[in-house]
């Protein structure tokens, strides 16, 4: 929770004072539009035998359109793993997560950098501590553009979670619970070169009960010209969870295959 609270006092002051010292070096506006539906597909699969056999599955799409006004994402987000129990041979599940999210941005002008945003999120993951969680949020956010290659999206607004924790054994049935938070969201795009790209974001979602927070860093290398590696690191943290035998940080480590149409 201090790292959100922490997280959350800077995002506030660096927007405070953007115009004085930090964005100097950035483009009073951002004029690159994608008229098109923009796409890529992810997949990557792991299995290993011997000593113990594991299987693993990384699926995930990405969708985006800058248009005049508006700026629109949505990603789709899945995996799965499987272990195999040494002492009875059976398969065990050990990880199923599917996520989902959207949003748009309406902007203030086509090449104003200021916009307004409207984010809904949806997660399925019973090893967080949670049979679901859902998200929608809606407040400010601002692109500054360092460079053609380099820009950074920034966005801050309050919302309402859903939540729903897993049923532990022996325990009253659990019903679903919702609480008002303040999302805060940053994200860095920067093209390496014209074989390389870079990519983090960071998320967090502030709380009473719950503050939940997402990151990724990737890495990204073009085989092709629609064809790509990706490496990348990501992480969900959850502050309060139901079961104490559930670990609040999840982290994932993926190599894919990247087809952008």
């Amino acid at each position: 929770m201090r790292l959100s609270v922490l997280f959350a006092s800077l995002f506030l002051s660096v927007s405070a004072s953007a115009q004085t010292f930090m964005f100097d070096d950035a483009d009073d506006m951002d004029t690159e539009t994608v008229e098109e539906w923009q796409a890529s597909a992810e997949f990557g699969l792991l299995y290993t035998s011997g000593n113990t056999d594991t299987e693993s599955l990384k699926g995930k799409l990405n969708v985006s359109r800058d248009v005049q006004n508006w700026r629109h994402k949505g990603v789709i987000d899945y995996y799965t793993a499987e272990q195999e129990d040494q002492s009875t041979g059976e398969s065990i599940e050990t990880a199923d997560r599917m996520f989902v999210s959207a949003q748009s941005n309406y902007k203030f002008s086509p090449d104003s950098r200021s916009s307004l945003f409207i984010f809904g999120s949806y997660e399925e993951d019973e090893f967080s501590g949670y049979e679901y969680q859902a998200t929608v949020a809606t407040g400010y956010g601002a692109r500054y553009r360092y460079d053609e290659d380099l820009y950074a999206d920034y966005e801050i607004g309050p919302g309402y979670s859903r939540t729903k924790p897993i049923q532990i054994e022996g325990e009253p049935p659990v019903e679903s619970e919702g609480q008002m938070i303040l999302r805060l969201a940053g994200s860095v795009d920067w093209k390496i070169s014209e074989n390389s790209k870079f990519n983090a974001l960071l998320s967090s979602e502030l709380g009473e009960d719950n503050t939940k927070s997402k990151a990724e860093v990737s890495l990204s290398s073009n085989i092709n010209s629609s064809l790509a590696m990706k490496f990348s690191v990501s992480g969900t943290h959850n502050s309060n969870v139901s079961d104490e035998s559930i670990e609040k940080l999840d982290t994932e480590t993926a190599v894919t295959l990247v087809y952008t149409f």
